[in-house]
């Protein structure tokens, strides 16, 4: 049998999806959840081979949850958004099924599902750590099996820190992994700024910039942080400050 959930606020959406499993009876369903942090626990309780997913959906979304998976399945995503298409494959979804979809766009789902499962899973998670992400205004983090979500405008600056960034903020400081490649993406550009190799600077938190050494600098930060801003760091933070 293949384990399957379905993560979709739209309880319609999750009953199409159903009977449109009745016609492979190879696949259960072991369970349903409204939003990501329900699809999480059942991810993390039923350990399923494949999820059906929806983006768009209360709290957090469908990219976000899958950000916070340790292991994650095969994903069909289900949605009536068409512009997430190209992240979604991006994350080496096995298909995006557009809402309204037919029976016989789901079955082609679920066959190339069928054709793939043996090799999705370990390049869906080389590429989840890889992904090219769109700017947002958030941060999702799991701590001690607890999801917080960091507004962006609450980050004082990133760090590198080995296979994890650690985000500092006005709580405290938070690890995520993922690159600093990815945070210089996601972030906005004309806020953070990526000083130094380990660190990625919210210009809003700078109250001054001293010269350091060898054509360094300190950026002094409102909570008093000293965050070192490398000679090619430095002209692209002056341009963003306007010297």
């Amino acid at each position: 049998m293949i384990k399957t959930v379905l993560i979709d606020d739209e309880p319609l959406a999750r009953e199409l999806v159903k009977e449109f499993l009745q016609a492979h009876p190879q696949i259960e369903v072991v369970a349903e959840c409204n939003d990501g942090f329900e699809g999480l626990k059942a991810i993390q309780q039923h350990q399923p081979d494949l999820i059906f997913l929806d983006i768009q959906m209360p709290k957090i979304n469908g990219f976000e949850m899958l950000e916070l998976v340790d292991k994650i399945p095969c994903v069909i995503f289900t949605t009536a958004f068409e512009e997430y298409a190209i992240r979604a494959f991006e994350v080496n979804a096995i298909d995006y099924l557009l809402k309204p979809f037919s029976k016989d766009r789901f079955d082609k789902a679920l066959q190339k599902m069928l054709e793939r499962k043996t090799e999705v899973t370990p390049a869906l998670l080389e590429s989840a750590s890889q992904e090219v992400p769109m700017q947002h205004n958030r941060v999702v983090v799991k701590i001690n099996g607890k999801i917080k979500i960091i507004p962006v405008q609450d980050i004082h600056y990133l760090e590198a820190a080995d296979d994890y960034v650690k985000i500092v903020t006005t709580e405290g400081s938070f690890l995520k992994n993922k690159t600093m490649a990815f945070f210089e993406k996601m972030l906005d550009p004309q806020q953070f700024i990526r000083v130094h190799r380990s660190f990625i600077l919210n210009v809003s938190q700078i109250t001054r910039i001293d010269p350091y050494e060898k054509e360094t600098y300190l950026a002094i930060l409102r909570d008093g942080s000293k965050i070192l801003v490398s000679k090619t760091g430095y002209p692209k933070l002056k341009e963003v400050l306007g010297l």
